[in-house]
């Protein structure tokens, strides 16, 4: 079966990714993974013992290698197609010879066996899908009802499993609940315990942790200029304050966020009380596209702020239900924001308002 065309922008020119970040490379270019030397081993003896599970959950904060795992895994296996192959046996990591042709075709984006579901590009809109379609889904399903291209096997990244809608997730499930033979489906999910029940119960769990600094750093070395250019003391500040995301360092690292998220950690620190002075002032600083950067960064911060709110609630046995459902909230408004052109000052102002409400709440 023949791959489909790649979609193109109104002008012509290849549409955006929503599964990449900005101008840093695709994770399916990464030659190298950093800090996740257990979980490739997990998947290499998988594989080498010829009872490779056909769906995985990978899961943990957005962008510590979740995507560049999968994309790692899937390199290999259509390099490899044989778990008996020397290569295989003998291998240490799940690192390919560059000049594999299998790798190239996926790097490409020409291997007829390799799909992604992800928040396709609208050209009309000029923008992408707030949500993974079940046309996306069914796209996949055409693929995997007929026979493998080059004969090995058939494989899926979902990039990632929050943008499923109930139909997509749905119409995903049954595809994973009687795969084909040879077929992989690598699921990427930054809340994976949100994931559907039903989903979650037919995939085996392979849970990333955060990065170190060390490892960020040798990543972000990776990524080519700009990003290699950067001050290494700069560099090192944003890793450290990046909660171990390879992602929140990058936004640090553009135009003032740095500066910015320590601003955000002084308001939500304040919190149930809220500065509308500052948070005002926020909002002034953060309308304009020229600070879109600056703008996931303090989303960022948000998230990260509420996840160690979680932790500490759990720990001391508070409640937890007002901060997962603002979280919730606070994730499905930015989405719509974002994809949607919204107006940013309107999801700031709510944005605190909310917060203020749950951490209300969670005290009580």
């Amino acid at each position: 079966m023949s791959r489909r065309p790649t979609t193109r922008a109104s002008d012509g020119e290849a549409a955006p990714e929503s599964d990449r970040f900005h101008h840093a490379p695709h994770p399916r270019d990464a030659m190298q993974l950093f800090g996740h030397d257990e979980a490739e081993q997990e998947l290499l003896s998988a594989y080498r013992s010829g009872r490779l599970p056909s769906a995985w959950l990978i899961g943990g904060k957005e962008g510590i290698g979740k995507a560049t795992l999968a994309w790692r895994f899937t390199k290999f296996l259509l390099a490899h197609g044989d778990p008996s192959l020397p290569a295989v046996t003998r291998a240490t990591d799940l690192s390919v010879d560059p000049e594999n042709p299998a790798l190239r075709r996926v790097m490409s984006q020409s291997h007829s066996d390799v799909m992604v579901l992800r928040r396709s590009y609208d050209p009309k809109g000029k923008r992408h899908y707030t949500e993974i379609r079940v046309d996306d889904v069914r796209r996949v399903i055409e693929l995997f009802h007929h026979a493998s291209g080059e004969g090995g096997w058939r494989i899926a990244i979902v990039d990632s499993a929050e943008d499923l809608n109930g139909s997509s997730a749905n119409a995903l499930l049954k595809l994973i609940e009687e795969p084909p033979p040879r077929s992989l489906f690598l699921i990427v999910s930054h809340r994976p315990a949100q994931v559907l029940t039903t989903i979650r119960s037919r995939t085996r769990k392979l849970n990333l942790g955060e990065l170190k600094p060390e490892a960020i750093v040798e990543t972000v070395g990776t990524l080519g200029p700009p990003f290699a250019e950067t001050d290494q003391r700069r560099l090192a500040e944003a890793a450290r304050r990046s909660g171990g995301s390879v992602r929140d360092t990058l936004r640090l690292l553009s135009g003032d966020s740095l500066t910015l998220i320590e601003a955000v950690d002084g308001l939500l620190g304040h919190l149930p009380i809220v500065d509308w002075r500052r948070v005002h002032g926020l909002a002034d600083k953060l309308t304009g596209r020229e600070a879109t950067e600056e703008f996931e960064a303090m989303i960022s911060a948000i998230f990260d702020w509420i996840d160690a709110r979680v932790r500490q609630g759990a720990s001391e046995g508070g409640r937890l239900a007002p901060l997962a459902e603002v979280w919730d909230k606070i994730a499905l408004s930015a989405r719509e924001t974002q994809a949607l052109n919204l107006d940013r000052r309107t999801f700031i102002l709510n944005a605190f308002t909310d917060l203020s409400t749950a951490v209300q709440a969670a005290r009580t």
